[in-house]
């Protein structure tokens, strides 16, 4: 008889509990408000997917983009706002749920004057996390939000290195 058993499969994965000691950053021009990264692949030992959540200040939005080869869920969880994916517009409230495939251009509006928040899961889990670091400045929670602020002059450098593909 053959011993089909996996070595890899039998081997337990790594349990993580992300309990306020994550990384958290101000988010540059048009987003303002601040990404809160929980989950990533330096801490789970798993490429498989990095999670977090996005605060988008009032009258703000995430511009226009895809990932080159990742898959994105949204999930809604304060506020009100508009998804615009493919040229389609859809309402973001809470209980909404987005998936957006590989190459699938989206922004995220909020048309209110509360933040819009919502959690992002990315597929394979390299890069985003990254990008929010690399565009953002560090965040403590609690503190006041600063003055708005530019991007990076080499935003379009960081956004091909993390697979984060702006729509300019």
């Amino acid at each position: 008889m053959n011993d089909h058993s996996n070595t890899a499969a039998q081997e337990k994965g790594r349990a993580l509990v992300a309990a306020g000691d994550e990384r958290s950053y101000w988010q540059p021009l048009p987003a303002n408000g601040y990404v809160t990264v929980k989950l990533r692949p330096q801490e789970t030992g798993s490429n498989a997917a990095s999670m977090g959540t996005q605060n988008i200040a009032p009258g703000s939005f995430v511009r226009e983009h895809s990932h080159v080869d990742q898959e994105e869920i949204i999930f809604v969880l304060e506020g009100k706002g508009t998804a615009v994916i493919g040229g389609e517009r859809h309402p973001m409230v809470p209980g909404v749920t987005l998936f957006l495939g590989r190459g699938v251009g989206h922004t995220f509006i909020n048309e209110s004057d509360c933040d819009l928040r919502f959690s992002w899961t990315i597929m394979p889990g390299r890069g985003l996390d990254e990008y929010f670091a690399a565009i953002g400045r560090p965040r403590q929670p609690g503190e006041p939000a600063p003055a708005p602020f530019a991007r990076p002059s080499d935003d379009a450098i960081i956004a091909r290195r993390t697979g984060f593909t702006p729509s300019e």
